[in-house]
């Protein structure tokens, strides 16, 4: 038997949408190995200059409603933190420290957007990492092994093109970007056809027509 290919999960759980894909990867799972990787959602933006959903008025509150709409399609609970954005550092260093471990990225997830949880109510923070089993959260996520660490996954999947939260990254380096894109991970997966189609080739070298003032030619 060939052995399983294993993928790379990118996420923040700053993103409604990373906690929507983590209830979805035991779909992944029964084809793949995942790897759970914390990356800073805002050290991409920063390095991509874009903005998060969050940072644009009218689309603040398409995302929020988009996702609690999702989240029911889904069949999973949503409840909206109490404020967001908000700082994730804390809930990041967590996974890193826990090294990905896929039942601590989904605590850390559902306590977000699952429970509507904040680190900052310490009752709240102090129960998450006992559910997890760490005695000492702050003094855990304070280590600087740790915080190099987060650092050195945002800045490495930057190199390998990550732009945005979730992403999948294939064994051959492609990525699908974004909850609504599981399907197509999973039809990569496959194998299915339209990955060879010659419009999907052509995605590739598509030409830039025109960019905005200060947009660099393929930036979106």
């Amino acid at each position: 038997m060939p052995p399983r290919p294993l993928l790379e999960w990118y996420f923040d759980p700053i993103s409604p949408f990373a906690y929507l894909q983590c209830e979805r990867l035991p779909e992944i799972e029964a084809v793949a190995d995942v790897r759970r990787i914390p990356v800073l959602f805002a050290g991409l933006l920063g390095h991509w200059g874009q903005k998060g959903p969050a940072e644009i008025g009218p689309k603040r509150r398409f995302t929020y409603r988009f996702a609690v709409w999702r989240a029911q399609v889904l069949g999973v609970p949503m409840r909206l933190p109490p404020a967001h954005p908000f700082d994730p550092l804390k809930l990041l260093r967590l996974a890193m420290a826990l090294d990905g471990r896929p039942d601590a990225v989904s605590a850390i997830c559902r306590f977000v957007w699952a429970e509507g949880r904040s680190t900052t109510d310490s009752a709240d923070w102090a129960a998450l990492c006992a559910s997890l089993g760490v005695a000492d959260g702050d003094g855990l996520v304070s280590r600087d092994d740790v915080k190099a660490g987060l650092r050195a996954a945002t800045e490495r999947a930057v190199a390998l093109g990550v732009f945005g939260v979730p992403t999948l990254r294939m064994p051959d380096g492609e990525l699908f970007w974004g909850e609504d894109a599981t399907d197509m991970a999973l039809d990569h997966l496959r194998g299915v056809p339209i990955f060879r189609d010659a419009q999907m080739l052509r995605a590739d070298d598509i030409p830039v027509g025109k960019a905005r003032a200060g947009m660099a030619p393929g930036g979106g």
